[in-house]
């Protein structure tokens, strides 16, 4: 389970109740105002309210995944690190063999590479790629992928909640006289929702395929002679070594290794 203190931001707090209003009215309007009006008794009314409900279940399904997900959280140690101490540490750090581990000041713990401090959460987070509000939660690590599955679905539920417009047209005057609010809202909705998710799935993408996290871009800490993995090595890393359809699924996949670190046991403190 992913840290409680992330749970009291009120900012996502907010978002995630935002997020499942805008689900669920999408889903009303969508049913109530498009299908049953313009298409009612057709194959086409059930057919598109079941896939439409499928994406939606699937949007849940990894929007939960990604909040509840640990995100990759660094353990705390038992013991708090004696930083009058902190180089002669280092140096022992470095003679185990684990160059690229860091000291955080702020949770006083060794973190693995590509770590780096959230402030929301106050836990270091592996591979952090930013803390969304969305999700109430880190995209880290361990929870990037679902994260992305739900930026998919999203998309998808976004065109499948607009795709009978082309088709309504010739039920114009019924449905733009009694029902234009709900529909110029849901249209409002999809627009500003849809350009905003796809930035991000797009950025996400960029993110893993060229190995480097927003934090590491801003603060330059990959160097000109880091040598880049395959592109789809990078993508399996974060969504699982199996079936490529089972990258849209919310299934659990086996933490990844990055240049042979694991992150199972953390090193001796010694304090």
């Amino acid at each position: 389970m992913a840290s409680v203190r992330c749970r009291r931001d009120p900012c996502g707090v907010i978002c995630l109740i935002l997020t499942y209003f805008s689900v669920f009215y999408a889903d009303y309007v969508v049913i109530q105002y498009v299908l049953i009006p313009a298409y009612s008794g057709s194959v086409w009314c059930t057919l598109h309210g079941s896939v439409f409900n499928l994406i939606l279940l699937l949007l849940l399904a990894c929007h939960s995944k990604a909040v509840f997900s640990d995100p990759g959280m660094v353990p705390l140690p038992d013991t708090a690190i004696d930083f009058s101490d902190l180089r002669s540490q280092s140096s022992r750090m470095s003679e185990r063999g684990c160059e690229g581990w860091t000291v955080c000041s702020r949770c006083e713990t060794y973190r693995p590479p590509r770590a780096h401090h959230c402030r929301v959460c106050q836990r270091c987070i592996r591979r952090m790629d930013h803390h969304c509000p969305w999700i109430n939660n880190c995209v880290g690590e361990l929870n990037q992928k679902y994260f992305i599955q739900f930026l998919f679905y999203t998309v998808l539920s976004l065109i499948a909640s607009n795709s009978s417009s082309v088709s309504i047209i010739s039920t114009f005057t019924y449905f733009f006289l009694f029902h234009s609010a709900h529909y110029i809202i849901l249209l409002v909705e999809s627009v500003l929702f849809g350009v905003f998710v796809m930035v991000i799935f797009y950025d996400q993408l960029v993110s893993i395929i060229t190995d480097e996290t927003p934090i590491e871009q801003m603060r330059n800490r990959l160097t000109l002679s880091h040598t880049r993995k395959p592109k789809l090595a990078l993508l399996r890393e974060v969504f699982g070594r199996g079936s490529i359809f089972c990258w849209l699924l919310p299934l659990h996949s086996s933490p990844p290794s990055v240049s042979g670190i694991t992150y199972s046991a953390l090193p001796d403190y010694d304090v």
